[in-house]
């Protein structure tokens, strides 16, 4: 007997459903399925990609280099309040932080709500961070991502390391904030958790044991001949010299660098480039780095005012290592004719002058030896248990580069804070440091402004609701 036609429509009504039911489960499932796997990828192969103007969504190389370098958990107590128009750039930027380091946490605690932990921390106004490592805070007011850096060196860096700058010969001074000086240097190298010092050796006997670095800043004058044994004596014990050495001065502390595979030539480096530039062409521009951690990943240009040329000695002394760190262009050479500059005027002598690119910087490693008096056989056990020592020299053809005028010229900033950190043997914060970030707005005319506005605002929807339309009415039809 066959079915009744409407009890063969209801049943095969169900199968439609039941079919379709299944099907929207498995698609649910599959769904689910997919956003799993997605977000378990993404917790385990965590990857960003900052495709910003400047990379302003990402950390500096110094930054990211301290970040990775963390052994201990550093903790970031950021205090803001939720009306607060930098809340987000701020919770942002600390974001970064620990996207870098495992060993990096932070916390947003609101200020008004929270009184009891502003009391324990000592903060009383919004938009203040405390970094904190074990016994350590440092509290940031207003956090940029260099007081951030330079706060988590304070309180992971052990000792007190002190930066001392040679005095008495016409040096430039880290006290003076005129052009000239170096009272900028001095900042930038407090901001990298050193203390700076001026060091007088007309009373001191020797540089001081505590010296991570001595910087003999454009002298004018010779130091004394106890002066530059005492010089000698600190290289001798694996210390770390940073010589700006300007043209025609301090013949005597040439010779001492010679003596470390370092020459500086009698002569100023003329660039071709820097009139092109609209600068002076006694201001070289220098974009020729060697490999060397002090500019490994560098690409910024520099800028070093009425230079000499500091080059590497072919056959540098034995236990001397020496190379050359940075050159000028191809348009450069190395001025001889003294009298003719001091007229206005450079032009290049063959056979005399010595054609571009031209070293301006070197750098030596000297091996430490043991001394030959046997009053010192004491100091030379102390050396070898230091583990074999070497004393680290840095020499540039211009001090000028490195004060209040020039310091911020483009690299000039970074080259000079990687010389530092790489002779007081951190080379964990050698890199390009954090840039302020750039305001660049968008300017658009009244007609690009309305293509703007209906193309991105009105457009959108208005395509959406179109489609909706479109659908609904052919599907009545369809019924």
């Amino acid at each position: 007997m066959a079915e009744a036609p409407e009890r063969v429509t209801q049943a095969a009504a169900r199968r439609r459903r039941t079919a379709y039911g299944l099907n929207t489960a498995l698609a649910v499932l599959l769904l689910l399925a997919i956003v799993t796997l997605v977000e378990a990828l993404s917790y385990t192969h965590n990857r960003r990609f900052d495709l910003t103007e400047g990379t302003r969504q990402s950390l500096s190389d110094q930054s990211v280099k301290v970040l990775r370098g963390l052994t201990q958990p550093v903790k970031a107590v950021a205090f803001t309040t939720p009306d607060r128009g930098d809340r987000a750039f701020l919770e942002n930027l600390l974001r970064l932080y620990a996207y870098h380091s495992d060993q990096f946490t932070f916390e947003l605690v609101d200020l008004d709500r929270n009184p009891a932990s502003a009391r324990r921390y000592g903060v009383s106004a919004p938009n203040t961070v405390v970094i904190e490592s074990g016994a350590k805070e440092e509290k940031v007011l207003l956090p940029t991502e260099e007081k951030l850096t330079n706060a988590l060196l304070k309180v992971t860096r052990e000792g007190n390391r002190v930066v001392y700058f040679l005095q008495g010969h016409g040096e430039g001074e880290v006290s003076n904030t005129d052009r000239p000086g170096f009272s900028q240097a001095r900042d930038a190298i407090q901001g990298a958790n050193y203390e700076v010092k001026e060091l007088l050796l007309l009373r001191e006997k020797d540089v001081p044991e505590n010296a991570a670095v001595l910087v003999v800043a454009g002298p004018k004058r010779d130091p004394l001949p106890a002066e530059l044994t005492a010089l000698e004596r600190y290289v001798q014990r694996g210390g770390k010299l940073l010589v700006l050495l300007d043209p025609y001065q301090a013949p005597a502390l040439a010779t001492l660098l010679e003596n470390y595979g370092i020459r500086s030539g009698r002569d100023v480096i003329v660039d071709r480039l820097s009139r092109v530039l609209g600068g002076d062409y006694l201001i070289p521009v220098v974009t020729q780095y060697e490999s060397h951690p002090i500019t490994k990943e560098f690409t910024l240009a520099s800028f070093f005012p009425f230079a000499r040329t500091v080059d590497a000695a072919p056959s540098p002394p034995q236990g001397v290592t020496v190379q050359v760190l940075a050159r000028t262009g191809e348009g450069s050479w190395a001025e001889t004719d003294r009298e003719t500059l001091n007229r206005g005027q450079a032009r290049f002598d063959a056979g005399k002058d010595r054609r571009g690119p031209v070293p301006v910087g070197a750098v030596a490693t000297v091996e430490v030896k043991p001394p030959a008096k046997k009053g010192e056989a004491k100091a030379a056990a102390e050396g070898d248990a230091a583990g074999g020592r070497k004393a680290r020299i840095v020499a540039y053809g211009t001090a000028a580069f490195a004060s209040n005028n020039y310091l911020n010229l483009s690299g000039n900033r970074d080259l000079f804070l990687n010389s530092i950190s790489w002779l007081a043997e951190e080379e964990d914060l050698v890199g390009i440091r954090p840039r302020e970030a750039k305001f660049t707005p968008v300017i658009l005319t009244a007609g690009q402004g309305q293509a703007a506005f209906w193309i991105g605002v009105i457009l959108p929807p208005a395509a959406v609701l179109l489609v909706g339309v479109g659908v609904g009415i052919r599907r009545r039809r369809a019924r």
